[in-house]
């Protein structure tokens, strides 16, 4: 992610300001100085063959002498010696950053939901960005009903469930292809991450209707559900150990289920105990608890209840007339993916978490489409959940994601000139993070110019945890937003009643945000 600030970098200012005024770029026109080149509606050839150097004959070996002579006649050039010396010592993206952007990018908005959600989250070293995003949604909702000032709903009581889910599903999964080969693509992708962190909005819609939801101070965050890599890597070594001998047991019975059972209960309980002692018991979802607030008038407030009760809660009458007539159970994925039809429903083969229910579902749709369902939302006071490629062309510190912040070709004289399909197509581009939109700043005519995203990285992220997107970015970047079907056509809501077109499970849409 974002590197440090340029005025934590004594004199790259003023090495870039050098390299702009000796203009790396010449003889191009002004309409050709836009270098980061990400325009979706550019042809299917990054480059055309006119910009090839003229080195001389192919050759299918690297040669020495012609490094040689690119490093002499790449030298020669004042330009590059400066680019050399402010880009040797220092992070690209700090010295290329465009100030700019930096000052256009601003935090603010002319449709802003009232009741963003507070306080700022942080989910620290783990991945589970689609687990907050998801509570900071239905937090909103829960706020509004019981007149909250600031409110959290815990995480990790959904992240204990998803850990014990997940390690079932990948059994279940492992017995379910035992006569697919242990080093093909299949099981090999199985392997590769059995219980991540990551997860999708209809995995966390399971898990929610399963085991309900939590308060935060009921259940609040360990060591290890901040700090998850070691958890996740001894459970992970667990369940491939596991995975094997559940694959040798199930070769020598022509009915693999019926003879592991008691095995695989076993493996169970071991992930369990490793879970319990590492991110501590959860509350049970079908027994009381009895939580405790303060309204926004200071009054005092007690809700006895179960885990489920509480989720069910968000159904309910009073909770859908507070929470401007949404019921957050009803939402459903709205996601661009150029390389497939619009208008057609996709899933995963495979990708899920709780065994017998709900799949990961997509509704494809134009970036047209996604965007004006989400500023309907936000007009209507709606916070949405969304996925994205967050560290391309973002920052961190500063809280920025705009397509014109990073001018790389200035430093590199290069063209970076993938399309949204073709960045999916090479593994260039995934959903790799859960954010919420809270607002949107529109034009004269009623287009979107910047979004306002509540992250989850804690207050030192951004503006104090708030981040800005430029709806440029928005375009090449966002992959999914989680709607309300009463802000979508009836004929983009027919298409949950389609039969889904079939990704396989290392399809870049079975990125796990």
């Amino acid at each position: 992610m974002g590197g440090a600030s340029l005025s934590a970098m004594p004199g790259s200012e003023q090495l870039k300001g050098n390299i702009e005024d000796l203009d790396i770029r010449d003889g191009k026109s002004e309409s050709e100085k836009s270098y980061v080149y990400i325009d979706g509606n550019m042809d299917s050839t990054p480059h055309s063959a006119d910009d090839a150097p003229g080195y001389g004959p192919y050759e299918a070996t690297v040669s020495v002498s012609a490094a040689e002579k690119w490093e002499k006649e790449l030298l020669e050039d004042p330009k590059n010696r400066l680019a050399l010396s402010a880009l040797a010592g220092t992070d690209p993206k700090t010295v290329l950053t465009q100030r700019s952007a930096t000052i256009a990018d601003t935090q603010s908005f002319n449709i802003k939901i009232s009741l963003e959600g507070s306080p700022i989250t942080n989910q620290h070293s783990s991945g589970r960005c689609w687990l907050f995003a998801a509570t900071n949604v239905f937090r909103v909702a829960i706020m509004r009903r019981y007149n909250l000032k600031e409110f959290e709903l815990s995480q990790s009581y959904l992240f204990f469930w998803d850990k014990l889910e997940k390690a079932n599903w990948f059994l279940e999964q492992i017995l379910d292809t035992t006569d697919e080969d242990l080093d093909g693509r299949l099981v090999q992708a199985l392997m590769a991450s059995p219980v991540g962190d990551g997860g999708q909005w209809d995995m966390v819609a399971n898990l929610v209707e399963k085991y309900g939801l939590v308060p935060q101070h009921l259940y609040p965050d360990s060591f290890n559900a901040m700090n998850s890599s070691t958890m996740a890597s001894l459970i992970t070594t667990k369940l491939r150990e596991d995975a094997l001998i559940l694959r040798d047991l199930a070769s020598k019975s022509p009915n693999p289920r019926s003879s592991v059972g008691s095995m695989k209960e076993k493996m169970m309980r071991e992930i369990h105990l490793m879970l319990t002692l590492m991110l501590g018991p959860p509350p049970p979802p079908n027994k009381e608890m009895t939580w405790e607030y303060y309204g926004k008038d200071d009054k005092f407030g007690s809700l006895t209840t179960t885990p489920l009760d509480f989720a069910a809660e968000l159904s309910s009458k009073e909770t859908v007339e507070a929470n401007r007539g949404s019921d957050v159970h009803e939402l459903f994925s709205l996601v661009n993916d150029p390389r497939n039809e619009y208008g057609s429903l996709l899933s995963v083969s495979r990708l899920g978490n709780v065994i017998g229910m709900r799949g990961v579902r997509y509704v494809n749709v134009s970036m047209s489409t996604m965007k004006s369902t989400c500023i309907a939302m936000l007009k209507a006071e709606l916070p949405i959940f969304f996925g994205s490629d967050v560290g391309k062309w973002s920052d961190s510190k500063s809280g920025i994601m705009d397509t014109g912040l990073i001018d790389y070709e200035l430093g590199f004289n290069i063209r970076l000139g993938l399309t949204k399909a073709q960045r999916l197509m090479t593994g260039e581009s995934a959903m790799t993070h859960a954010m919420v939109l809270t607002a949107v700043h529109v034009d004269a005519e009623g287009r979107p110019v910047r979004w306002r995203v509540q992250n989850s990285w804690g207050e030192g992220a951004g503006s104090k945890g708030w981040f800005v997107m430029t709806d440029r970015w928005m375009d090449q970047f966002v992959y999914q937003a989680v709607v309300d079907p009463s802000f979508v056509d009836q004929e983009v809501r027919d298409v949950l009643k389609k039969e889904p077109k079939m990704l396989p499970l290392w399809d870049p849409m079975g990125a796990l945000a």
